[in-house]
């Protein structure tokens, strides 16, 4: 009676300390070789990142031509006040539609 107690103890502790794996069925296949996105989604991904590009270069300058000189329609212009936020909402909203499309 006690070698077989020991026996199955022994026995659950070398079922525990094996790896445990998951059964698939006949019907489940694992697609080694599958990728999550395709072409498609890279694209928009490429897409975004190029509306990204283009607001920061419409954001960027504002240098002025003198030093002595302030000069607001520089700075505060409509490019930079509007069309390069446009632009980079625009590839943020692009970047995360293309990370969610299944």
């Amino acid at each position: 009676m006690g070698e077989s107690k020991s026996k199955q103890t022994q026995k659950k502790e070398q079922d525990s300390s094996k790896p445990k794996t998951s059964a698939t069925t006949p019907n489940q296949s694992i697609n080694v070789g599958e990728v999550t996105y395709g072409m498609k989604q890279y694209r928009y991904v490429f897409i975004g990142i190029g509306l990204l590009v283009i607001g920061f270069f419409l954001m960027s300058g504002g240098n002025m031509p003198s030093p002595d000189v302030w000069d607001e329609n520089i700075i505060y212009g409509f490019r930079r006040t509007v069309a390069a936020p446009i632009f980079l909402l625009a590839g943020l909203i692009v970047q995360i539609w293309a990370i969610f499309k299944i």
